[in-house]
């Protein structure tokens, strides 16, 4: 499995239950990173993903559902448990400072970063995206 998560500037996730944030090109480059394979996410995420195309498939316990090399979009699941098991991480910064009260378990030791990447999303002018291995 591959972790996906968006992250702002101090980790954070989620506030009061919410996503910081919706871009629509951001989702559009998730997909296309998983190129065709599965991405897995639970009913929250799935509504924010209605109308893509792809291989969506939407489980509450979708962590453990994912195979070798499929993606799993984290939004309101902690995803420090499956760290140990991941092949990959796929990280979306937001280069922004939000509110926050879930966090991405940084920093991601024993990891390496071997690609990174900015883009224009719909919604933030400058998008990170980080892709993470063993």
């Amino acid at each position: 499995m591959i972790i996906a998560a968006c992250i702002d500037d101090r980790g954070g996730m989620l506030f009061n239950r919410r996503r910081q944030s919706q871009d629509r090109l951001l989702r559009q480059d998730l997909l296309a990173e998983a190129g065709g394979r599965p991405v897995w996410m639970n009913g929250y995420s799935a509504r924010l993903f209605a109308d893509a195309p792809g291989d969506l498939r939407c489980a509450e316990d979708f962590p453990r559902r994912a195979g070798a090399g499929e993606l799993c979009f984290f939004e309101d699941v902690d995803p420090a448990p499956y760290l140990a098991e991941a092949e990959g991480v796929l990280l979306y910064r937001w280069n922004r400072r939000y509110p926050a009260d879930r966090y991405f378990p940084l920093p991601l030791e024993g990891w390496h970063l071997v690609r990174q990447e900015e883009f224009a999303g719909s919604s933030h002018e400058k998008i990170t995206k980080e892709v993470y291995t063993r």
